[in-house]
């Protein structure tokens, strides 16, 4: 599936070269030692023996190694396993409630309008008591312990499916008996509850299929057997049942089990799809957390290494266009060969069985430039030049590599957290990127086209004749700056043509305007930046950084505040913390579902 070769694949060949390369040293060592000793048939024993040594410890990494190979049957089984806990919550409250109910009923009946508590009737008032208790036990503790094993699972769907089934047999042997006692001449059978337990069990309990089939069909067989007991065993009720009622019975309630066999296979045949459908070779996404022109991006994880990540894919309408097809490719290819630890990071690029193309990059807890002014407002000097440096620093290896980033904007700059450092720049979205001098670059983009976002576009780029360079970037950086501290872009507008042609014609005005607090030198710095004429702004991406570093505010934002920052708001959020809060909500929808 993936161009690359995944990890999965390397590691058994990575795992034979060191142990091949253990034993070329362990031959070595034995070498050396029988030179020492003179012994030749010691030196051979030896080295026979680590070779077995050796080779069986090759074979439990081959072992290991399939083992961990399988991680996607593990993560399913993971899934299958929480999907059981919740459904046997849900029918040990329903069943409860169902017996809690009839019970108070029963004893409506038997206490107020009957002729009195028979002692047949208290007795069976007793056990149907003991069974409603049972049940409301066993759903307290599935739904209160968040661990549990798979056996105990299995052993509470026996307690949960199990006694109702006896229940019923009970109840079912009792009616009839006391039917034919009283002279009833017409079988009583009460096929409803039986079918409401054999599709119970089917709609709600993840089964393989031998297993469902064994569990429902003892549903099935059980009352069946009773029928057919009474029937010759018993010549008071055996009376009763006719040949259709011998026919009819027991097909009515095989045709039911057949059919919620079916359903069972039925319904984990779509599980399984719908798992498929959220994996990517080892890659399972999560949840869509993005979505753009050209694809959408995903939450996810790898299987093996339980590491979070972050997928985009293509759109399955945009699959057929070659032209987006190379853009995509051309995105991964050049973000890839960027190594600055400001760059967003490329794990992995392939395409699916499906023609559904993707590439998986780094998992960044942070929140986009856009985000932060959004929601906090314009940024302090200080930490607009700690920003903004950074900046620098990726674009800098871009440009060194002939690459324009062409799409810089306050949503493609994301601060993040790595490794305890907080305001992590990290430059994303190389969809448009553009080498300088790349013919078939050129042919990607339509001749005219206007190429990147109105608010933030350099003058060149909405002409679409001018070949972008690097000052095309610096104009974008410049125009995310007055953004960074006035909240505002440079130049506003009904629509983008309008935005685009106050670029191309407009000199914007100072920051100083919206916010009198701005200093002097970066407000200098933003505006040369913001030239229209190219000739007239920072030449390079290094040059804007050094005149950023030489302003009075440069320095005073640093790895303190910035982490004070981001604590004070309980932000970003952590993958982990991500992902317990994700796991919360479904618990959470799950037990409203099933309120």
């Amino acid at each position: 599936m993936n161009d690359r070769p995944n990890d999965a694949a390397q590691q058994p060949i990575f795992a034979e070269r060191t142990i091949d390369d253990s034993t070329s040293s362990a031959a070595a060592s034995g070498n050396i030692s029988g030179g020492a000793t003179g012994t030749d048939s010691a030196v051979s024993m030896s080295m026979s023996m680590e070779r077995s040594r050796i080779g069986g410890l090759l074979e439990q990494s081959r072992i290991a190694l399939v083992a961990l190979v399988d991680g996607t049957i593990a993560q399913l089984d993971a899934d299958t396993q929480a999907m059981l806990r919740n459904r046997l919550r849900l029918s040990a409250k329903i069943l409860f409630i169902g017996f809690a109910a009839f019970l108070a009923a029963n004893l409506i009946w038997q206490t107020v309008f009957a002729e009195g508590l028979q002692p047949h009737h208290a007795a069976f008032l007793g056990f149907h008591a003991g069974i409603t208790v049972v049940l409301g036990l066993v759903w307290m503790l599935v739904a209160y312990r968040r661990t549990t094993s798979i056996i105990r699972l299995r052993l509470a769907e026996l307690v949960i499916f199990g006694l109702p089934l006896v229940f019923f047999l009970v109840f079912q042997y009792q009616e009839i008996k006391l039917s034919a006692a009283a002279g009833v001449k017409v079988f009583s059978f009460r096929d409803g509850l039986w079918l409401m337990l054999m599709f119970t069990y089917a709609l709600f309990i993840p089964n393989p299929l031998r297993r469902a089939a064994a569990v429902i069909g003892v549903m099935a067989a059980a009352p069946i057997v009773m029928i057919v007991f009474l029937k010759f065993a018993d010549a008071q009720v055996g009376g009763t049942i006719g040949a259709q009622d011998l026919l009819y019975y027991p097909l009515l309630l095989v045709l039911c089990a057949m059919g919620s066999v079916f359903g069972v296979q039925t319904i984990d045949t779509l599980r399984h799809e719908a798992y498929q459908a959220r994996q990517l070779g080892h890659y399972r996404l999560s949840e869509q957390i993005g979505a753009g022109g050209m694809g959408e991006v995903y939450l996810a994880e790898h299987q093996l290494l339980k590491r979070p990540c972050v997928i985009k894919l293509i759109k399955p309408d945009k699959a057929g266009d070659q032209k987006v097809l190379a853009r995509f490719k051309r995105e991964v290819r050049a973000t890839s060969k960027l190594t600055h630890w400001n760059t967003v990071d490329i794990f992995d690029y392939g395409s699916t069985a499906e023609g559904v193309f993707y590439y998986v990059m780094e998992y960044l807890p942070g929140m986009a430039l856009s985000d932060i002014v959004e929601q906090f407002g314009p940024m302090p000097p200080a930490r607009v030049i700690h920003i903004l440096t950074q900046a620098c620093d990726a674009l800098c290896e871009a440009h060194a590599r002939d690459l324009i980033h062409r799409d810089i904007k306050p949503g493609n700059i994301f601060l993040a957290e790595r490794g305890g450092v907080y305001d992590v720049v990290k430059l994303l979205d190389f969809g448009l990127v553009k080498p300088l001098a790349d013919d078939e670059a050129m042919q990607l983009t339509q001749e005219g086209a206007i190429i990147g976002s109105p608010l933030y576009m350099a003058p060149e780029q909405g002409e679409a004749k001018t070949r972008p360079d690097p000052r095309t970037d610096i104009y974008s950086l410049g125009a995310v700056a007055y953004y960074l501290v006035t909240g505002r872009p440079p130049f506003q507008g009904d629509t983008p043509i309008k935005v685009i042609i106050a670029h191309m014609n407009q000199e914007p005005e100072p920051p100083s305007t919206f916010r009198p607090e701005v200093p002097k030198d970066l407000e200098a710095i933003i505006l040369k930046c913001l030239r229209k004429n190219r000739e007239e702004r920072f030449q390079s991406a290094s040059e804007l950084r050094e005149a950023l570093l030489a302003c009075q505010d440069a320095g005073r934002w640093g790895r303190e505040d910035a982490a004070r920052w981001w604590k004070e708001r309980d932000l970003p959020k952590r993958p982990g913390q991500r992902a317990e809060e994700e796991t919360g909500r479904l618990s959470a929808r799950d037990q409203s579902t099933q309120e």
